[in-house]
């Protein structure tokens, strides 16, 4: 039997305590790096809420869209504040109403939450015979988080560089100048209808079922007007593509400051602004949806987060739960008032 000479003892010796000092190292910067991930991390809410399991926001539309941009930026705010995985999951179809209807049957637990359109909230219920859920019943609203207005486009054949050489030509000639849309009942037609109604004039609708495919066709002077979100048709004006004429919010836009509002421009008082907001199942704790409003408006003060939302033409919009509903009741009362002034109807 071999007898291990001093220096091999001394050797182990040195290996045994090296390892134990990495080991204690490692142990202290684990420590150390928990400790500063609890101090980013906001304390749970109610009954441990978020920290024991995934929250999903749940987009009813395609990947890449707005609405899907704003539910992202929120969940990697939530997500960086609370220390948990907050995930997107995008559920598209009917117009929006296949992901809002999940949402609306999801568990009340604060774990499924919706990233809400105008469109489903405040339009498909007075507009369509049937959707599958109720507004009031099914949903929890938890603050709205932002708006952006429509800007008002006109074609090369319109003949119109201004609000009132267009006006002028839908009075003069009923229903001779065209508007296009991504179908019927969006922001883009109800927005129409509203100016129409406030300049006394008529004009015809050309549905589509995208604003990709009308905006072509406004660029080829297939049709003569149309509304769309601030960034696509800011860029087809840039372009030359078409004329931007007015923007629908009462302020002037940072992103284009000398395009006019429509009130300036010769339609007084007028406002028509797309908005997004969070919501969770109707059943959710009343203490889960405090807790969760003051989290997303903390997120929404913040400058970061406003500059991320403007640099997309949005305003970064916060309330109360409370105000929330009352705000998508209000909405509702109004589109109703226009949905029925147009008798406008769809299966």
């Amino acid at each position: 039997m071999k007898t291990a000479s001093p220096f091999q003892f001394s050797s182990l010796r040195r290996r045994t305590i090296l390892l134990a000092a990495q080991t204690a190292l490692a142990c202290s910067g684990l420590a150390a790096w928990t400790s500063h991930a609890k101090s980013m991390a906001t304390p749970a809410g109610p009954d441990g809420y978020p920290h024991n399991g995934r929250v999903v926001i749940v987009v009813p539309f395609a990947p890449g869209g707005a609405t899907d941009i704003i539910a992202r930026l929120v969940a990697d705010e939530l997500g960086k504040r609370w220390g948990t995985a907050v995930v997107v999951d995008n559920k598209p179809g009917a117009g929006g109403g296949i992901g809002t209807e999940y949402v609306a049957r999801a568990k009340g637990d604060g774990y499924t939450l919706l990233l809400g359109t105008q469109t489903a909230l405040a339009v498909n219920p007075v507009l369509l015979k049937k959707v599958g859920y109720n507004v009031d019943k099914d949903f929890a609203p938890i603050t709205e988080l932002a708006d952006t207005p429509l800007v008002l486009l006109a074609s090369k054949k319109s003949g119109a560089t201004n609000l009132q050489e267009l006006t002028a030509a839908i009075k003069s000639k009923p229903d001779a100048i065209s508007y296009g849309s991504s179908g019927n009942g969006t922001s883009q037609h109800l927005t129409t209808l509203m100016m129409l109604e406030r300049i006394g004039g008529k004009a015809v609708h050309v549905p589509y079922k995208g604003s990709s495919q009308s905006l072509v066709d406004l660029a080829g002077n297939q049709i003569d007007m149309q509304f769309d979100n601030m960034a696509t048709a800011l860029a087809f004006a840039r372009n030359g593509q078409a004329k931007a004429l007015a923007i629908t919010s009462l302020k002037r836009s940072p992103l284009q400051p000398d395009l006019p509002t429509l009130s300036e421009a010769g339609v007084p008082g007028f406002e028509a602004v797309t908005w997004l907001g969070l919501l969770a199942p109707g059943a959710t704790p009343a203490p889960v949806v405090q807790y969760l409003n003051k989290e997303v408006v903390s997120i929404l003060n913040t400058a970061s987060v406003q500059e991320r939302l403007a640099a997309q033409g949005f305003t970064a919009r916060s309330m109360s739960s409370e105000h929330f509903r009352k705000f998508i009741r209000d909405e509702t009362v109004k589109f109703d008032k226009l949905i029925k002034s147009n008798n406008l109807t769809i299966d």
